[in-house]
């Protein structure tokens, strides 16, 4: 009796919002297992895949009644961007020819290297051995090849988009940019390579202009229309990798199809339970090709207009607290974890600090932009990112995925949220000096 007291009290504090019973299993099952349908073909920017994506959840957000963000005709938020691009790469190691990953560090465009003593060879198989190098190639003495190990097979893209393909508004501005005195390529090595070994490596680049579209829509809040929520996650995944055992589609099922369908129930719920304050939607692409997207809907926002952002992403699996339950990344550099906790107060589902702080969470995904701003803006997750198996490759599929849990953390985010969106709540700033360039 008082446990049902204790939930009745809970409800009843939220009554704007209600039990979120309407965010039905059957229906987020049809979402996501859309988005992480094989036709998709791993959403990569730039592919019919995510294009035929982007449609998806716009006919979804049309169906729900949002309206898209001002000065847009509709639910795609356009733009684009220019960046280097390998045209060509031959790799050879001990005579042998190699398919390995190769990515160039900066802004040069032709490399014709072969071992001998005017280059340096170095190892990287921790993130923190690589992040070292990257961040600091001035330090360099030569031009440097670096093996990076095969445990870092998950970076690459991330690596891929940040250092060797990063993306510039105009061609010109990229243009502009000199090659780095002493260059750095990384090769990702499939196996060990000996010191003794012999190698060459000759690569071309060239300037390419690429297309990017975020989906997005909104709902006018009735009473604090200037003062904005943000309900976010990305849609775009790697594409198409190396086959394994006859499958080359990265489905991306938990990253992020998981987070996008949260965003769509999300949509729906709020349209039927009208928000005071105004309520954002969006569906970032490019977060696997250096967070394009997020970056440019943030410079689109008011940073002092967005009250809270809940950035959704890998809700797919049991997290490591066991089930009802999530983390909250950052959680100690705002009040918005704690707010969400009062909120769920008297019910199953609990809400965690980061359990993986070595990992950068916080940083590594798209709250980063505005959290930089100022903005409470926190990533919610259950990924259990030390021993996923299936992180960043052909196995990411529907069925590694537990939907009633999915379902369960919609609708805690739903009630958590009520309060803020509702506008009795104010998550404290995040402190700008505390954040990392």
């Amino acid at each position: 009796m008082k446990k049902s007291l204790l939930l009745l009290l809970a409800a009843g504090s939220l009554s704007t919002t209600g039990y979120a019973q309407d965010i039905k299993e059957k229906e987020v099952a049809r979402v996501i297992s859309t988005l992480a349908a094989d036709d998709m073909e791993g959403r990569y920017p730039g592919t019919p895949g995510i294009e035929k994506a982007a449609q998806f959840i716009s006919s979804e957000f049309a169906k729900a009644g949002i309206q898209p963000l001002p000065g847009e005709k509709n639910f795609l938020q356009e733009f684009g961007k220019f960046s280097l691009k390998t045209s060509s790469v031959s790799l050879t190691v001990s005579g042998e020819t190699k398919d390995w990953p190769v990515a160039a560090v900066g802004t040069g465009r032709s490399f014709d290297w072969e071992k001998d003593s005017s280059y340096n060879t170095v190892y990287a198989n921790e993130p923190a051995e690589l992040m070292k190098i990257l961040r600091n190639p001035a330090a360099l003495q030569k031009n440097t090849l670096v093996w990076v190990g095969a445990a870092m097979a998950g970076y690459i893209s991330y690596i891929t988009a940040s250092f060797s393909e990063r993306s510039y508004d105009t061609q010109s501005e990229l243009e502009a940019v000199p090659p780095a005195e002493k260059q750095v390529i990384l090769v990702f090595a499939k196996e060990t390579v000996a010191d003794t070994a012999s190698w060459s490596l000759h690569l071309r680049r060239e300037i390419t202009g690429q297309h990017f579209a975020n989906v997005a829509g909104m709902i006018k809040g009735s009473t604090k229309p200037d003062e904005f929520v943000i309900f976010s996650g990305h849609y775009d995944h790697l594409g198409i990798l190396p086959s394994e055992a006859g499958d080359s589609i990265a489905n991306g099922a938990d990253d992020d199809a998981s987070g996008t369908t949260a965003v769509i129930m999300l949509s729906k719920y709020f349209k039927k339970h009208p928000p005071k304050r105004s309520v954002i939607f969006v569906a970032f692409t490019a977060e696997e090709s250096g967070g394009h997207g997020s970056r440019y809907f943030s410079e689109h926002q008011d940073p002092e207009k967005v009250v809270a952002m809940f950035n959704i992403e890998m809700i797919g699996k049991e997290s490591k607290f066991g089930k009802n339950s999530a983390f909250i990344t950052g959680f100690e550099r705002s009040s918005f974890g704690p707010i969400l906790q009062r909120n769920l107060k008297g019910s199953s589902f609990t809400f965690h600090p980061d359990p993986y702080p070595e990992q950068d969470l916080f940083y590594r995904s798209d709250n980063a932009t505005l959290a930089r701003q100022g903005v409470p803006a926190h990533t919610i997750s259950t990924t259990q990112i030390d021993k996923d198996h299936f992180y960043h490759t052909v196995k990411d599929e529907l069925a590694t995925l537990d939907i009633k849990n999915i379902t369960d953390i919609i609708k805690a985010i739903a009630i958590s949220a009520g309060t803020i969106v509702n506008g009795t709540d104010t998550p404290t700033r995040i402190e700008k000096a505390l954040l990392r360039k």
